[in-house]
């Protein structure tokens, strides 16, 4: 959420970094034009307030003398001014509610080094800070070779049985799925292994966070307003809560409303959680499979750093994540994202994409972004640096899964399928699986 007061000091700059964004058509002129309102009324407000204020001091001092009608007609003006007053705070309560709706409805702006682009065919594949195509091959596991024709995940023999979406549509309707036997295991072997990766060697916190949250949590992360139509409510009390979208939600705003020591800082939080996404404007998209569901469980990451650290931080989160598909030997590409591609709160976002040799293609598996101040400032997130007689700042706040976990369970079983229908378990996941090396097969 950005600053009415730096979009005032930086209008071009602001409408520079608006035009790269897709869909967005808010210019610095209509936000200022609603300032020049609010301050106009805050200035006939505050002189009124200041006119009642003197002419109740003149009621004293013409009382004082016993001058009856004069104070009578002082009076009569501050029985006028209580009147105005009210409307004036109203309207100053409505102006105020107009531009923080505005300004809550902008997205976050592209850092530079992002490429500019007004959709997915402008984004840039990323080998590192100081990468190539040739070290990335190396650190990246390969693509593997196939004397068969690869299947999709709910075609392959292993799956045939256990991913149960005719069930599931009984239960829930469609864009749900049950998993049964050695693919449930499967699955959460998949969300163990990430959790321990992320606890025991990238030294995040794990959270069991509640799944059901307020608005004011939905805000500090950027999916309400704009995105309401996204999520699933329930009502509770006199109003409402949300099932999460994403773990990001609660484990960002845990900072929320607080003023943290600089030497608590970067906080680094882990939850395997379900998520919960209405898919809404998704209709006729990956309708087979479990690619695009309505519940998923995710591992995610959150960081909470100072300024300085965020860049850096936003690369470790990256290796972090890359680290799973690494140890499940799993290939992929990492993209950064250009400013028409970018989600809504992002300054940078880098994609992790898995290769899926059942569609032939790369998919989304992870996607990690430094969101900078943007909702910290929504959040009223600060911290106070060390040593310095300063005012507290904003912390920059970071997010990214570590991985989708369903998503995952399909990469896995397309990677690693066999002719005869079965799906050999990566060494990492053996110990999970108690030792099996394959499941399903005739």
């Amino acid at each position: 959420m950005f600053d009415i007061k730096w979009i005032r000091a930086n209008a071009e700059a602001f409408d520079a970094a608006m035009a790269q964004r897709r869909n967005v058509a808010v210019r610095s002129s209509d936000l200022i034009a609603i300032d020049d309102r609010r301050r106009e009324i805050i200035l006939r407000l505050n002189e009124a307030q200041e006119q009642r204020n003197a002419l109740s001091r003149q009621i004293g001092q013409a009382k004082a003398r016993k001058d009856e009608a004069t104070a009578d007609a002082l009076m009569a003006e501050v029985a006028r001014l209580k009147d105005v007053i009210p409307a004036a705070e109203a309207d100053e309560r409505a102006v105020e509610k107009q531009l923080r709706d505005a300004l809550s409805s902008i997205p976050n702006m592209a850092l530079e080094d992002v490429p500019v682009g007004e959709d997915e065919t402008g984004n840039v594949e990323y080998f590192g800070p100081n990468g190539s195509p040739e070290t990335a091959a190396r650190t990246r596991p390969a693509k593997p070779g196939f004397a068969f024709a690869p299947k999709e995940h709910f075609d392959i023999g292993a799956a045939e049985k256990d991913m149960d979406f005719e069930v599931a549509a009984k239960l829930s309707g469609s864009r749900f799925v049950v998993l049964k036997g050695q693919l449930a295991r499967l699955e959460r072997a998949l969300g163990q292994f990430m959790l321990d990766l992320h606890t025991g060697e990238h030294g995040y916190l794990e959270v069991r966070p509640p799944v059901l949250v307020r608005d004011d949590a939905l805000f500090g992360t950027g999916q309400l307003p704009k995105f309401e139509e996204d999520l699933f409510f329930t009502p509770h009390g006199e109003g409402r809560l949300a099932l999460i979208p994403t773990a990001e939600v609660p484990l960002t705003n845990f900072v929320r409303e607080t003023i943290l020591a600089e030497e608590e800082l970067p906080l680094r939080f882990t939850a395997l959680t379900p998520c919960f996404r209405s898919e809404a404007g998704s209709a006729g998209r990956d309708t087979r499979g479990m690619l695009r569901q309505h519940q998923f469980d995710k591992v995610e990451l959150v960081s909470i750093t100072t300024p300085e650290q965020s860049i850096d931080e936003h690369e470790r989160m990256l290796a972090c994540a890359e680290t799973v598909l690494q140890r499940l030997g799993l290939h992929y590409r990492v993209m950064t994202l250009c400013t028409g591609d970018m989600g809504f709160g992002a300054r940078k976002t880098y994609d992790i994409e898995v290769w899926l040799p059942g569609q032939d293609t790369y998919r989304e598996i992870s996607s990690v972004s430094v969101c900078g101040d943007f909702q910290a400032r929504r959040m009223e997130a600060r911290y106070r640096p060390a040593g310095e007689k300063q005012a507290p700042r904003y912390v920059h706040t970071l997010n990214g899964s570590g991985t989708a976990v369903g998503r995952c369970l399909i990469a896995v079983l397309e990677n690693y399928q066999q002719q005869d229908g079965s799906v050999l378990v990566p060494e990492a996941l053996r110990p999970y699986m108690g030792g099996l090396t394959s499941i399903g097969g005739r």
